[in-house]
């Protein structure tokens, strides 16, 4: 297990350099100066190009993606040129809502397709089925910022349930927390709901036919607790899979999301950045993304052997 997990941590660093060389020249490749929108348009060229010669934008490609990524290395991923801040202290500050974002969409999402897909599996044979996959194909179906918009429209401003925009820190009440971000979470929640929730209902429907289930069943275990205890468990691991991929889809949900309900995270940190030109902030962003997916997928690997204690990593 040590050996596997320094092997695939080792395999992070060629997938993190193809990733920073790719957004590094996405970046530097698209229309825009950034000395000239932090001036303004009205400035002289001579503090424009004194200002570029500063920022380095001036020197050829390969030197400015060699002298950023000598900073990376060493865990400096720059300063902002907009704000004039480290990038890491950005990135976490903006993590913080995103983090909380994210994580009460995974408990949505959990609590809604789990006993969802263990439900329908129980009503197989009834008509519900055939509904049940129609309802989870339109929910994937369903663009994120659409949603977000007739839900805005409908819980904001026809019904001023919920609050349309903001945020507030869970260190100052989790009433107030929820209350803010229960809307935007259930969006992002919803549009993954239906793959895990058929991910989970397939594999499970695979485990009924199985030669254990049919045993159990005929030594007169209950149906309920056959498809918790035994179908369930042995569903887990081709469910966990894609729950590993929701994570990174959550993830990109955010800068949506975040754009739509004004949540200061890192989403919305990104897309500011973006407009800004502020490249050093852009490409540490993405970065940090890219790592996160990354760890998650090592993580489910990992996970696997909890799981299964069959599966083992020699």
């Amino acid at each position: 297990m040590l050996q596997y997990t320094i092997r695939r941590l080792l395999s992070v660093i060629p997938v993190m350099f193809v990733v920073s060389v790719i957004v590094f020249m996405i970046v530097h490749l698209t229309p825009g100066n950034p000395a000239l929108i932090i001036l303004g348009e009205d400035t002289s060229p001579k503090a424009i190009a004194d200002l570029e010669e500063q920022l380095g934008l001036n020197d050829p490609l390969y030197i400015q993606f060699f002298n950023w990524l000598s900073q990376v290395i060493t865990g400096d991923l720059g300063t902002s040129v907009y704000s004039e801040r480290k990038v890491t202290e950005l990135i976490f500050s903006n993590f913080r809502p995103t983090f909380s974002l994210m994580s009460l969409s995974m408990i949505l999402l959990l609590v809604i397709a789990i006993p969802a897909a263990i439900a329908i599996v129980a009503l197989r044979k009834t008509v519900l089925d055939p509904i049940f996959t129609s309802v989870s194909l339109l929910g994937v179906s369903i663009p994120d910022f659409w949603l977000a918009i007739l839900l805005v429209l409908g819980f904001g401003v026809a019904l001023p349930v919920f609050p349309v925009a903001g945020y507030v820190p869970l260190t100052e009440g989790m009433g107030a927390w929820l209350y803010h971000l229960l809307l935007p979470a259930f969006v992002l929640a919803i549009v993954e709901v239906g793959i895990i929730a058929r991910m989970l209902r397939d594999s499970m429907l695979e485990s009924v036919n199985q030669d254990y289930t049919k045993t159990a069943l005929a030594k007169g275990i209950k149906e309920r607790e056959v498809l918790v205890r035994h179908v369930f468990a042995n569903a887990l691991i081709p469910t966990t899979t894609v729950l590993g991929a929701t994570v990174a889809g959550l993830l990109g949900g955010t800068v949506i999301i975040e754009t739509l309900f004004t949540i200061p995270g890192i989403g919305q940190l990104l897309i500011d950045s973006i407009h800004r030109r502020d490249y050093p902030v852009v490409q540490g962003v993405v970065l940090f993304i890219a790592a996160i997916y990354v760890l998650v997928n090592l993580l489910v690997d990992l996970l696997y052997t909890f799981l299964d204690p069959r599966i083992r990593y020699d």
